[in-house]
């Protein structure tokens, strides 16, 4: 099972029959995503390929293309299930702020207190399962099912082999992809709720928000009316994938649904509509090591900056499947593709040529925070721009000091965006704004309607 930016293999040949719901994107975006799907498929050789997308935050287009089956032939359809793999990971992340928020237990807590058996569990904390830091070595590293995998295991039989040998490093000293360490949220769920995995994610996360596709695929197998996963040896045919035994996927990647369903999901988190704002900075935001340095990985999502957006994105490869989940917080958009064919590089092409067409519509953030800094020069403020805070900040007094000090520096000579994080809830982002023999700092705060919380000069 991969972390998401695994290495794909490119090779060729496609089907490009296609199934579509109404979308509600302009004919000229939908033709572009279709022909960037087509040339992914044809690339790439994935039998099929589901898509859903997130515009303003819902969704706005919905389809699948190609065959979900090659024998029968099957066009693929939008209700059809595909396996996502690790995207998983990010529901386990969540279900596990859950029971932070419900006073059941803390990100600091030690291992120790629900797995006491684990190696060194004493010092190794849930903050460090969930964002790859713990030192446990990986039970899945390989791209293809092993034969011991093909047998039944249980979670503790995972537990008990792979989180019972030495670490590969100090807990947090380092950053290592593992699914061991969800196996072990998982089981600590299990164990705080009294409740299996896959009822807790049903009553806290999929009724709630509507998922009405999604099974564990530890519990129950893919039918013939979802898709099926293949996979290739060399630039040889599609052959049918032979899929992880029982319980290899728990809580690290045992889930399977329909893009439209993984879509609901990306959008309760650009809503924040199940956790909430503290919860969310905590999920998107990655942790440090120990020594300070950046991981880029929170919990359960990496975390990048996509051309002054906030962007998170994990995906997932397990036999026979590979997708791609992308979410632009304060954009309000994301990105679900999934493909079957293991080792495809189907999903990654396609959510690189379709980002720029959903994000093309959007305020430039460093644009905007220009000309705003040119109208406060003049001492005005164009207050459609902010939300309650933010026009109760800029009082008369404030705009007067405004003009009077930033006025006689002119034009600024450079207007830069240093960094964008996410933080209460918000777009979090710093400028830096020089002039000759002077720079100026400038933070900012978006809400996810687009309003500006803070514009802050210093």
């Amino acid at each position: 099972m991969s972390p998401g930016f695994r290495a794909f293999v490119l090779i060729a040949l496609a089907l490009p029959v296609a199934s579509r719901l109404a979308g509600q994107l302009p004919p000229a975006i939908t033709a572009k995503i279709d022909a960037a799907v087509d040339k992914a498929l044809a690339d790439s050789g994935a039998p099929s390929a589901s898509i859903a997308v997130v515009k303003d935050g819902r969704i706005a287009y919905v389809k699948a293309y190609g065959e979900a089956r090659l024998d029968p032939p099957t066009a693929a359809r939008p209700e059809m299930r595909y396996s996502i793999g690790s995207v998983s990971k990010q529901f386990m992340a969540g279900a596990i702020l859950m029971l932070v928020e419900d006073g059941k237990l803390s990100l600091d807590d030690k291992v120790a207190r629900y797995l006491p058996n684990l190696t060194r569990a004493g010092e190794i904390t849930i903050r460090q399962l969930l964002s790859h830091t713990s030192g446990y070595q990986d039970y899945y590293p390989l791209d293809y099912v092993a034969p011991f995998m093909q047998k039944p295991v249980t979670a503790d039989d995972i537990l008990k082999t792979w989180a019972g040998k030495a670490l590969d490093f100090g807990p947090g000293t380092r950053w290592q992809y593992s699914n061991t360490n969800y196996v072990a949220a998982g089981r600590i769920l299990e164990r705080v709720t009294g409740m299996s995995l896959t009822s807790f994610l049903q009553t806290r996360i999929f009724g709630p928000l509507g998922m009405t596709s999604v099974i564990d695929l530890d519990e129950k197998f893919l039918t013939e009316s979802d898709a099926a996963g293949y996979t290739r040896f060399g630039l040889g045919p599609a052959r049918p994938a032979a899929p992880e035994g029982r319980g290899w996927l728990f809580a690290a990647g045992e889930l399977a649904m329909t893009a439209q369903d993984l879509a609901r999901w990306d959008i309760s988190l650009i809503e924040h509509k199940l956790l909430k704002p503290g919860s969310l900075d905590t999920m998107m935001n990655p942790v440090r090591l120990a020594n300070g340095a950046p991981t880029g990985y929170a919990l359960g999502v990496f975390v990048a900056d996509a051309n002054g957006h906030p962007m998170l994105r994990h995906g997932g490869a397990v036999s026979g499947f590979v997708s791609l989940n992308t979410v632009w917080p304060d954009a309000r958009a994301a990105m679900v593709v999934f493909a079957n064919m293991d080792g495809s590089g189907a999903p990654g092409s396609i959510t690189s040529q379709i980002a720029p067409l959903l994000l093309a519509e959007e305020q430039d953030p460093q644009e905007q925070a220009r000309r705003i800094f040119i109208s406060l020069q003049e001492g005005k403020i164009d207050r459609s721009l902010l939300n309650p805070d933010a026009d109760a900040y800029f009082t008369p007094q404030v705009l007067s000091d405004a003009a009077a000090s930033l006025g006689p520096l002119g034009v600024p000579e450079s207007f830069k965006q240093t960094s964008v994080e996410l933080r209460g809830g918000m777009a979090y982002r710093h400028f830096q704004i020089g002039f000759k023999g002077k720079s100026l700092h400038l933070s900012t705060f978006t809400t996810v309607d687009g309003k500006l919380a803070q514009y802050l000069i210093q």
